[in-house]
């Protein structure tokens, strides 16, 4: 049986959701999975269709989406099933509801110097196999500064500052290009590379995102597997009070 999963593509056109989209599904489709394309939100209404996927991959930026919705995807990634998405498609979705920014892992707050940006992505070579064989690579887009989860574990970092900004008085650092996190039992990933389709088809950051989607989705098939006590397992799920306390 082929894994299952779920592009979902809307928001900002500025981002061109189609085009990147199409780019994720063919990823996926070349691993063997079976891929549905949603261009709505609405989709996330069915609870039980969302946890029988393996994967969730949001390409919504902006927007705004109803609280139910989010506690919907939040209980699938508990449960198991994988969350994968990049830039502004996944961390820059929904700015009022911080329920997805604790799930994801982040928020987008700015890109000094906007689109045309010359950087450096910093691979680390850690203990997560995600990224192994990847150089430091360069790529002339918006370079993302986020607000970020200190419980992700950062698979790749750029150096701030670049562009000129009231953020340069500030000591240089290294922000989060890509990353990983649990939820529940759930595994997301994030990559903050992808402003437009072009960019997204550069050999580095498809294949960064090809690892990923891999890797979150392996996540509900050791979950199947093992079933051992973790957060899901013991019946945690339906206690978590912290959805929806801010919206």
């Amino acid at each position: 049986m082929k894994n299952k999963a779920l592009i979902v593509q809307g928001g900002w056109d500025g981002h061109e959701p189609e085009q990147v989209a199409r780019i994720y599904k063919d990823l996926l489709v070349a691993e063997s999975f079976d891929v549905e394309i949603s261009d709505t939100l609405d989709v996330y209404a069915d609870a039980e269709k969302l946890k029988a996927l393996h994967l969730i991959v949001p390409h919504w930026t902006m927007g705004d989406i109803d609280p139910q919705y989010v506690r919907n995807v939040s209980e699938a990634v508990i449960s198991g099933v994988g969350l994968a998405g990049s830039h502004g498609g996944m961390c820059d979705s929904f700015r009022k509801n911080v329920d997805w920014q604790f799930m994801t892992g982040g928020n987008w707050v700015a890109h000094p110097g906007n689109d045309g940006v010359e950087y450096t992505v910093n691979v680390k070579h850690s203990s997560s196999p995600i990224l192994e064989g990847l150089d430091d690579f360069k790529v002339v887009s918006e370079q993302y500064y986020l607000h970020v989860d200190p419980a992700v574990e950062v698979l790749a970092t750029t150096r701030f500052p670049v562009a000129d900004g009231p953020h340069r008085l500030n000591k240089a650092v290294d922000m989060p290009v890509v990353w990983t996190k649990r939820w529940g039992v759930g595994r997301v990933f994030y990559n903050s590379l992808g402003h437009v389709a072009d960019i997204m088809a550069m050999p580095e950051v498809s294949y960064i995102m090809k690892k990923g989607f891999l890797w979150a989705a392996e996540g509900k098939t050791l979950y199947g597997d093992s079933n051992n006590g973790s957060y899901a397992a013991s019946g945690n799920t339906q206690i978590y009070t912290g959805m929806g306390d801010s919206q």
